[in-house]
């Protein structure tokens, strides 16, 4: 069933139209040809009937009309060959088979369809129904309705969303009266419980992985029904019942590797990572570089003291092992919606805030000008993210408190932004349309992980550095920009910023053939971290950690820098409020790794190297 998936389908249409539609045309398709006796070319047109549509009654009616013609089920059987590419022949197959006789190669084949195109409703079928009652299921094979449900149940979610859960429904309806009759078939009641935990009849799954651990066939099926049933336990909220399942299990049998990570997982959740992270280490004994247990322990030893190193070496441990999914997976669920970790951070400035009421008003692109009075100064790309909203946008600042934040920590070579007096304007050029369209295209606020930034920002790698740092402070318009429910335009703060992320990352590409320690794209992040204090301050950093998380032998300079500019934030918010440090705190934090290299390279100068 390689080609399951390829099942006619020519339109899509979200109410279905198309589908029946296609479906229809195909029935007619079909009759037309077996009036000229062409079976073999109208097999092709049931098929694709039943593919476009496996609900609608015409198709198996033409199916009935073509097995007639046929001289009976089993000659129609050679119209539907094994080797049929399509999901609507393979469930025409089925039909088939059943009506010769052959049901739990049915129902096998049902199976493995669902679990090839999960999301039409196979199932919906009058010989399926049929099967279900005591005598018809007491006839099946459990061993092939267990390998079917193995099909199932990888494809439909835990738990199964709607609608694909009422397409199943009549599977699982028969998977129940199968279970009925075949309860002392373990491996074939532990594949149902997975059913009903996925259907989330969540009080059967519990019942039907009980009697798997209740009665021993051997290790492994009590194991695995043992993991059925902490996996129902956990889904129903009974997370202590669940350990004190797998936690017998595993004591009785440490070989049970995979079932010893889910009890340490198990106990994470139950925030009792250090007794997750004790099981974990007597696997890693025995199995150093285990594909589950070596990246679970990084990840209950983050939850335990949420420290970024650990999540460095996580990263390390799926690049080094980049067949280790289970390792992306926790790194993903990790970063996932963590500033700076899994996406850029909120702004706080006041100037943002009146910028959001702006957007409220009636006419936030007026003509006039708008603006908002401060009794101190804010960044500069605050009053940026204003200027797109309306071109007249302006703030008023009271006083200019010490340190003052226009100035740079260092003498700097390149000044994004000028001043006058404290009024912001970009000091470099717009980018070209080519820059400005790509990041137009690229900018977002989530991106997973550090290393998933790096790599999306690679598609900026050929622009000149002067488009790069123009989009600093020239970026697009939010205006039609790729985000979801016009998020962009509604939050141009956000777009801001993404932007700025995106545009500093695309510089920790630029000309990656020079050594890092000599290179312009480090100077220039670093002239840019260094800078005024403004959003584009954080976005450096961001990119410098990318540079971290991607090329260990950065790790060191890097970690170097950013504290040193979270150290200057900090010491300047001793006299005034400094919006940026909590950001550049949590910066500093996410380049926290235990691989450091040597000491920070001394800086050299810039002048002239474009």
């Amino acid at each position: 069933m390689a080609a399951a998936g390829n099942h006619h389908h020519t339109n899509h249409c979200d109410d279905g139209s198309c589908e029946r539609l296609n479906a229809e045309g195909e029935v007619a398709v079909a009759r037309l040809i077996l009036d000229s006796g062409d079976l073999v070319h109208a097999a092709k047109h049931v098929g694709g009937a039943v593919g476009a549509d496996p609900a609608l009654p015409e198709a198996y009616e033409v199916l009935a009309e073509l097995v007639a013609e046929a001289g009976g089920a089993q000659s129609a059987l050679d119209l539907f060959p094994q080797s049929v590419t399509y999901a609507g022949s393979h469930a025409c197959r089925a039909a088939v088979l059943a009506a010769v006789g052959r049901t739990s190669e049915a129902v096998f084949l049902l199976g493995a369809i669902i679990g090839a195109v999960p999301d039409l409703p196979w199932a919906s079928v009058a010989w399926l129904e049929a099967l279900a009652t005591p005598a018809a299921a007491a006839a099946l094979d459990p061993a092939q309705v267990g390998t079917a449900l193995a099909h199932v149940t990888q494809a439909i979610g835990d738990p199964a969303p709607e609608p694909t859960r009422s397409y199943v429904a009549p599977y699982y309806a028969l998977v129940r009266e199968v279970v009925a009759q075949h309860p002392e078939q373990k491996a074939m009641v532990c594949m149902a419980s997975s059913l009903a935990r996925r259907m989330d009849d969540l009080d059967t799954a519990i019942a039907w992985a009980k009697t798997a651990v209740d009665i021993r066939y051997g290790p492994d099926r009590d194991a695995l029904g043992a993991a059925m049933l902490g996996s129902a336990l956990r889904r129903a909220g009974r997370v202590e019942e669940a350990i004190d399942v797998l936690q017998k299990v595993v004591r009785a049998d440490w070989s049970q590797s995979t079932l010893a990570v889910e009890l340490a997982e198990l106990l994470g959740s139950a925030d009792r990572p250090a007794e997750g992270i004790a099981v974990l280490e007597r696997v890693l004994k025995s199995a150093p570089n285990h594909e589950k247990a070596a990246p679970a322990i990084l990840a209950l030893r983050y939850r335990l003291d949420a420290d970024a190193a650990h999540l460095v070496a996580l990263h390390d441990h799926l690049r080094h092992n980049p067949g280790h999914g289970y390792a992306g997976h926790l790194l993903q669920q990790l970063c996932a919606d963590k500033p700076w970790l899994g996406r850029d951070d909120y702004a706080g400035e006041a100037t943002v805030k009146g910028v959001r009421q702006l957007m409220e008003s009636d006419d936030p692109g007026t003509e006039n000008r708008v603006g908002i009075r401060l009794s101190a100064m804010e960044a500069p790309s605050s009053v940026l993210t204003g200027r797109l909203v309306a071109p007249n946008f302006f703030v008023e600042h009271e006083k200019v408190h010490e340190p003052d934040p226009r100035l740079p920590t260092r003498p700097v070579h390149i000044q994004p932004w000028r001043f006058e007096e404290t009024v912001p304007y970009p000091a470099v050029p717009a980018p070209s349309q080519k820059a400005a369209d790509l990041a137009h295209e690229l900018a977002t606020h989530h991106w997973g992980t550090p290393a998933a930034l790096y790599d999306h920002a690679a598609a900026l790698a050929g622009l000149p550095l002067d488009d790069l740092i123009g989009l600093l402070v020239h970026p697009p318009s939010p205006v039609d920009a790729p985000w979801p429910d016009n998020l962009a335009a509604k939050y141009p703060d956000f777009w801001v910023r993404a932007v700025q992320v995106l545009a500093c990352t695309g510089i920790a590409h630029y000309r990656t053939d020079q050594p890092w320690l000599t290179s312009d794209r480090r100077e220039t992040l670093l002239d840019l971290l260094d800078g005024p204090e403004d959003w584009i301050c954080e976005a450096a950093a961001m990119a410098l950690v990318t540079v971290g998380w991607t090329h260990p032998e950065t790790r060191a300079d890097v970690a170097h820098h950013v504290t040193a500019r979270y150290q200057a934030a900090a010491q300047a918010g001793r006299t005034r409020r400094v919006e940026i440090l909590e950001s550049l705190e949590r910066l500093t934090k996410s380049c926290s790794w235990t691989a450091a290299g040597g000491a920070p390279a001394p800086r050299r100068k810039l002048f002239g190297r474009r």
